[in-house]
């Protein structure tokens, strides 16, 4: 599921579930301790707006198997369940075209099992019967399930309310337990301590960002990496709302399981939106945050990784980044196998900026020096011997949970890359 770029409903958006899971001042961050399994009605999120009340949740792959006797995260199936209560005096109607574009219907669904002797009938009369209502009279609650494309880790999606006259459109992102992301149990507060945490000026941040090093290392902090070409400005829920928004997957950690997948996926060549991203190091750590906008197969995608810098600029977090895109796998001596990527590294991260901003997750962008020119005639080399070469300069980014329309991004007068 991607949502669209411009949506009325971003307006109003209330990210009550987003800031429960992700709240920066109560300490560490464990998703997997605020996403029990088992009661998915416990994890529900409810926004209200002009008498029509929203609750949406989203069953995880075991409790929507226990709930319709059909594993429909292995067909790339997944429920939503949503409750809307009509406090108005008209009808309104629910559209699901709105939640997702190709949504399933209730007997396509139990269709999928094409067992002559699993009972597809009853099967079907069932989830029939559990799907949601279009219409909605006045003072009337009700609901029922939406059968949509898989996404696993966060669920974005959008339920559009019309009758004459009013349009409404509630915007939800709702975690999903059974991915094993790789930032859910990062120590936001413990990272570094608010005393050691200085908030800059314009002037400050500059010197600061043009100070720090130019490329990421490997663990024994050893080697010059991809270069860190990029700078986020924002906390964490925006950072994250506006990655999720624009279509960026959340990383998996690296576990046996997720090696099989992606080994899997480098056979067969499919997709894997979750894939890992090896750890690159700035800090003297690996990344905290990893995303990943994947293509046709695991071969191809852009990829990146934010480490959260012990700055702020005007009250907001400043995040070091480092973007590149893989084109292709070749072996390597140390490695085996390995992804390539694409030399001109400055593409891709002025794809980035466009990108934010087609969504409407950009505010604002400007640019730094830091990473140094290097010249196409003479790349530089990553840790695994992959050549890149920038016109060395660092992509600043103002990113927002709230919509911002694309001609309303700004660009500050900081530095200018060549033309």
């Amino acid at each position: 599921m991607r949502l669209p770029g411009q949506n009325p409903g971003f307006s109003s958006l209330i990210m009550v579930g987003l800031f429960f899971v992700f709240s920066a001042c109560s300490g560490p961050l464990h998703m997997e301790s605020a996403l029990n399994e088992g009661d998915f009605m416990s994890r529900t999120q409810t926004q209200t707006r002009d008498g029509i009340s929203v609750t949406a949740a989203v069953p995880s792959a075991k409790e929507s198997k226990a709930r319709f006797g059909i594993d429909l995260y292995k067909r790339g199936i997944q429920s939503v369940w949503l409750e809307i209560t009509n406090d108005t005096k008209r009808k309104v109607s629910f559209l699901p075209v709105g939640l997702d574009p190709v949504y399933y219907t209730p007997v396509e669904v139990a269709n999928i099992d094409t067992d002559p002797n699993a009972g597809t009938l009853a099967k079907g009369q069932n989830l029939l019967g559990s799907g949601m209502d279009l219409q909605i009279h006045g003072g009337e609650t009700r609901s029922g399930f939406v059968f949509s494309e898989l996404d696993e880790g966060s669920k974005a999606f959008n339920v559009d309310i019309i009758a004459p006259e009013l349009f409404e459109s509630f915007t939800f992102f709702v975690p999903v337990p059974g991915l094993r992301v790789d930032h859910y149990n990062v120590d936001w507060e413990g990272m570094y301590p608010r005393e050691a945490v200085s908030d800059l000026s314009a002037d400050e941040l500059i010197e600061w960002l043009e100070g720090q090093v130019c490329c990421t290392t490997d663990k024994k902090t050893k080697g010059s990496g991809d270069p860190v070409n990029l700078v986020i400005i924002g906390d964490l829920v925006d950072v994250y709302v506006a990655f999720i928004r624009a279509g960026w997957d959340e990383t998996e950690t690296v576990t046996t399981g997720t090696a099989w997948k992606t080994l899997k996926s480098f056979i067969r060549g499919g997709e894997y939106r979750y894939s890992p991203v090896s750890g690159l190091y700035v800090f003297g750590r690996p990344q905290d945050i990893a995303f990943q906008k994947t293509r046709g197969n695991i071969h191809e995608r852009n990829h990146l990784r934010l480490w959260l810098a012990p700055v702020w600029f005007h009250g907001q977090l400043v995040w070091l980044g480092q973007i590149s895109r893989d084109i292709g796998v070749r072996w390597t001596v140390k490695t085996i196998t390995t992804h390539k990527i694409d030399p001109d590294v400055d593409e891709t991260r002025e794809y980035l900026l466009e990108d934010l901003a087609y969504a409407q997750a950009l505010e604002k962008a400007a640019y730094v020096r830091g990473v140094g020119a290097v010249s196409m005639d003479q790349p530089a080399g990553n840790l695994t011997g992959d050549p890149w070469f920038s016109d060395g300069h660092r992509l600043v980014l103002w990113v927002t949970s709230q919509p911002v329309d694309l001609n309303d991004v700004t660009f500050e007068d900081w530095r200018s890359p060549p033309d």
